[in-house]
């Protein structure tokens, strides 16, 4: 563990009295879920040493450290990132990933990926709740690539791959489709392709995307999910569909939009997050 992790981790370790095994990141608009906690210690990001700061409306950065309780259950200790930082923030991936970093070395062994994304596929409407099944990465960025603490990265996918190649695992893939369908709540399940940003994708862009197979787009998760799996860290992904993509909307795209949505879905985001991790143990 480099110095700058070590003194993150340590200053951590100082407020929390449990140890997280699941971490989950709130994506735009997504953060009220970090309420939901009991037993809660919050660690506002600003106060941890070397730790990155978002910069984006709906990222409030703020480490949640909890856990779930409902009708006498009670979930294993969580931590929610309430925020991530995006590449176009700072232009440096090692950066992105630094929170996923923090998360292995305080031994984290699953991660919940939650995004806001734009709806490629036609199928789909403003509002779904998306099971990212892979990914495509059009960024030409690896945070595998360039590390100054070797340790953290011993070799490439060490984690090793799912059945049928998928950096996402099968089995949380199929508990959590189970459990949407247990509680009534409506998913899809589909790619999610990962653009820098900031500026929303062109028309031309997205008929690219369709063709590639793509059916949803956004801007951050896809590096969080390669240091994930390379650490042996098992990965669920999950995008809001808060907005149909340039040339499918009918409308002018916009982060308030991002927002509204988010906001319109997140009792039944809260529930469908809330019940998989109580389905984890």
């Amino acid at each position: 563990m480099n110095s700058q992790l070590l003194e993150s981790v340590s200053f951590i370790k100082s407020k929390i009295t449990n140890t997280p095994k699941i971490a989950l990141i709130l994506g735009s608009g997504l953060g009220d879920f970090g309420n939901q906690l009991v037993n809660k210690t919050t660690i506002d990001a600003k106060e941890i040493p070397y730790y990155p700061i978002s910069t984006v409306s709906g990222h409030a950065g703020k480490l949640h450290f909890g856990l779930l309780e409902k009708n006498k259950r009670q979930s294993t200790e969580l931590l929610c990132f309430q925020g991530r930082v995006h590449f176009y923030e700072c232009n440096n991936i090692h950066h992105v990933v630094y929170p996923i970093n923090v998360a292995i070395a305080l031994g984290v062994k699953t991660l919940i990926v939650t995004n806001a994304a734009g709806g490629i596929n036609r199928n789909f409407s403003s509002g779904v709740l998306m099971f990212i099944r892979d990914y495509i990465n059009l960024t030409g960025e690896n945070p595998l690539i360039g590390n100054s603490d070797p340790t953290l990265i011993p070799s490439p996918l060490r984690g090793g791959l799912g059945r049928g190649g998928s950096y996402f695992d099968e089995q949380l893939l199929e508990n959590a489709k189970s459990v949407a369908l247990k509680n009534n709540i409506s998913t899809k399940e589909g790619v999610y392709c990962w653009t820098k940003g900031p500026t929303y994708e062109s028309a031309a862009e997205i008929r690219m995307m369709t063709t590639m197979g793509a059916d949803a787009v956004g801007m951050s998760t896809v590096p969080e999910v390669i240091v994930a799996i390379n650490n042996g860290v098992k990965v669920l992904g999950i995008s809001c569909i808060t907005n149909m993509a340039t040339g499918i909307s009918a409308t002018k795209l916009s982060h308030e939009e991002v927002t509204e949505t988010a906001n319109r879905v997140k009792n039944d985001f809260t529930k469908l997050i809330s019940e998989i991790i109580f389905e984890m143990g």
